[in-house]
C-alpha cells in the first residue's frame, strides 16, 4: 500500500496536503481499507472551525461507523461535496477524488506534530 511521501499524517489515519495556508484532508489507504466499502460520509460545512485531533464528522462503511478527526486546526473552506452522491471515492482514491475537506490552517506550527510517510508507514506495519 502506498503512502505518499509528500502528506503528513495522523494516528488516526488521516492524511494532510499543505499548499500555502490551505490543508486538504482525507483518510488514507490503509483506513480505507479496513473500513470496507464506504456508504456515507459527513462533512461538516465551509466556515466551520475545526480543533486539532477534534471530531469533523463521520464516515459511514458496510463494516462500521468511525469519527473523522481533524489533523489541523483551523476553518472549512470547502468540504468535498462529490462524496455525497459518490462515497466510494474515499475507497477508489482515497488521495485524490476521495479528500473530504480543505481548511485554512491556524497555527502552521501543529504540520510539524504529525507523522511524516515513514512514521505512518511504521505504524501501520506494526498494526
Amino acid at each position: 500500500m502506498p503512502v505518499p511521501a509528500e502528506l503528513r499524517y495522523t494516528k488516526d489515519h488521516e492524511w494532510v496536503r499543505v499548499d500555502g495556508e490551505e490543508a486538504t484532508v482525507g483518510i488514507t489507504e490503509y483506513a480505507a481499507g479496513q473500513l470496507g466499502d464506504v456508504v456515507f460520509v459527513e462533512l461538516p460545512e465551509a466556515g466551520q472551525t475545526l480543533e486539532q485531533f477534534g471530531t469533523f464528522g463521520v464516515v459511514e462503511s458496510v463494516k462500521a461507523v468511525s469519527d473523522l478527526f481533524a489533523p489541523l486546526s483551523g476553518e472549512v473552506v470547502e468540504a468535498n461535496a462529490e462524496l455525497a452522491g459518490r462515497p466510494e471515492l474515499v475507497n477508489e482514491e482515497p488521495y485524490g477524488a476521495g479528500w473530504m475537506l480543505r481548511l485554512l490552517i491556524a497555527d502552521a506550527t501543529q504540520v510539524g506534530e504529525l507523522l511524516d510517510a515513514a512514521a505512518y508507514e511504521q505504524l501501520t506495519t506494526e498494526a
